[in-house]
């Protein structure tokens, strides 16, 4: 049997190595068999590498050595990451430009829009690229105004790959939206709940604020995907429960070109 520890540090720190040396001993104390121990550097210091533990005293000497992948030791190695297809390239690259872009939002959407170009000329199964595509989101956060400006790019795909994976992206983003909606509902239950009793008013603000964010993300969703929107459209969808918006939402991410397959009545 043979024990892995893995230590992903995201920033200098003094004790580190000791850190590495305490946590490894104690693995093999807990468990009396071999351990291997191994570091992952996400710091921003390109000086800090510490890559063993020890000391020597009156003839008695210990030392630890562990193996170190320095992040930051791919800065001008970019183009090695973006060519390799291991996604862990993709992640050390998506790391690097975090940590580039950390004071410029707007040099971040480049960078999150390249990614995501990038993922898709992966040619990776769909799963995988939905998996990856969080992974970036979680990465490299944008602020609101900024998310909704690289959604736009993702629907300026060519078409065969905006009929293959923009649909894993709109699945992120309207999961954004339904938290955002359960926020809101909270807000406007708590403003209802001083008049008309907390309970009362926390359960009907929720469902309400969900009922709207969930009518404004299907909005939406049409108006990128289908243009101009029916007269009439707009209220019926405004006044929908929030049981039907769902289905009409769901229909919408995978409906082909027409309206019509998003409002058909349900066949029994």
């Amino acid at each position: 049997c043979l024990y892995i520890h893995l230590e992903i540090q995201g920033a200098r720190q003094r004790i580190f190595a000791e850190r590495m040396f305490v946590y490894h001993y104690r693995i093999f104390d807990r468990y009396r068999a071999p351990v291997v121990s191994l570091a992952v550097l996400a710091d921003r210091s390109a000086t800090w590498q510490p890559r063993h533990f020890g000391y020597a005293y009156a003839g008695c000497r210990l030392r630890l050595d562990f193996p170190v992948a320095k992040l930051l030791d791919w800065q001008n190695r970019q183009a090695e990451l973006q060519a390799h297809d291991n996604p862990f390239a993709l992640v050390t690259l998506a790391h690097l430009l975090t940590q580039a872009t950390r004071r410029n939002m707007p040099a971040r959407l480049q960078a999150k829009w390249q990614l995501v170009q990038l993922l898709y000329r992966k040619g990776w199964a769909r799963q995988q690229v939905l998996d990856m595509l969080h992974v970036l989101d979680w990465m490299l956060r944008l602020p609101q105004h900024l998310n909704e400006q690289l959604w736009q790019n993702t629907l300026q795909l060519p078409e065969e790959k905006k009929m293959r994976y923009v649909t894993s992206f709109e699945k992120i983003v309207a999961a954004k939206a339904m938290e955002q909606g359960m926020a809101k509902g909270l807000e406007q239950g708590l403003e209802q709940g001083l008049e008309q009793g907390l309970e009362k008013g926390l359960k009907q603000g929720l469902e309400k604020g969900r009922q709207q964010s969930k009518a404004e993300d299907l909005l939406h969703l049409l108006h990128k995907r289908f243009g101009l929107l029916p007269a009439g459209l707009h209220e019926r969808i405004l006044a929908a429960p929030i049981d039907q918006l769902s289905v009409w939402f769901d229909r919408a991410l995978d409906a082909p070109s027409t309206l019509d397959s998003v409002f058909q009545p349900v066949r029994h």
